[in-house]
């Protein structure tokens, strides 16, 4: 048909092909964005975390398609690793590992054609003991240190549970507010902080409490951190990595 316009529709790519009154025909490819485009893999190339660290990706586009998105990461040890995964925008998809992963190995990441490998350390696990009011850390599966703690009291109670390393700060401010305590109440504080590990977004730390340091290993007293002495919470600083895991239980 003279002038007649038919287009394929691939993945990818749309073809247009023009048919014209000699019969000739010209094929014309037009390149549609890339919706599974990667614009961030972390941990980044390279990098060395502890051994419940999440991989975050973050598309360059809003994906539309979150199970066909799923389907193009494989992360991997040696063999494929089983994770679970979570969705915190329209562009940015977290992986977290079932169990922990292995110690001392390269990781890869490969998310269509993008990939990346990071390592993990030789795997740093805390144990925070709620009702003992201790905590204690293993590295590489052998002790290497106990030691009293102090956590959230009754209404501000510890979240238990297994949690990675979110962030590491060697001096931090620490204000109510975030957690929902106005200023004005008797549980109110503003407190310079030091040592702390982030275990959740919602204000969860481990940290140096040297207020506390009477109460630690007999009675919890905080809003929800688990306190430590100043010098056990400073070797756990400069000890624990990224991605190392906390569990806290009763």
């Amino acid at each position: 048909m003279r002038n007649a316009l038919r287009y394929l529709f691939l993945a990818t790519t749309v073809v247009a092909l023009a048919a014209f009154g000699s019969g000739a025909a010209i094929a014309t490819t037009i390149l549609k964005p890339n919706v599974d485009a990667v614009a961030t893999i972390t941990p980044s190339a390279g990098q060395e975390v502890g051994i419940a660290a999440p991989v975050t990706i973050r598309f360059a586009n809003p994906v539309a398609d979150r199970d066909r998105a799923e389907r193009l990461v494989d992360i991997r040890a040696t063999e494929p690793l089983p994770g679970a995964f979570s969705w915190s925008s329209d562009r940015e998809l977290t992986w977290t590992p079932t169990s922990f992963l292995p110690a001392r190995a390269p990781i890869s990441v490969q998310v269509g054609n993008a990939r990346t490998e990071f390592r993990t350390n030789a795997g740093v696990v805390a144990d925070a003991d709620m009702s003992a009011h201790t905590f204690t850390v293993s590295i590489g599966g052998a002790l290497a240190r106990s030691v009293p703690a102090s956590m959230g009291k009754p209404g501000y109670e510890t979240p238990t549970g297994t949690f990675p390393v979110l962030e590491k700060f060697r001096s931090v401010v620490f204000d109510s507010r975030t957690i929902g305590i106005p200023l004005s109440s008797p549980e109110g504080y503003v407190i310079n902080g030091e040592y702390a590990e982030r275990l959740t977004w919602g204000g969860v730390f481990v940290h140096s409490a040297p207020w506390s340091v009477d109460s630690q290993g007999n009675a919890n007293v905080s809003h929800g951190c688990i306190n430590l002495a100043p010098d056990d919470a400073a070797w756990y600083y400069e000890t624990v990595g990224v991605g190392d895991p906390v569990t806290v239980h009763w």
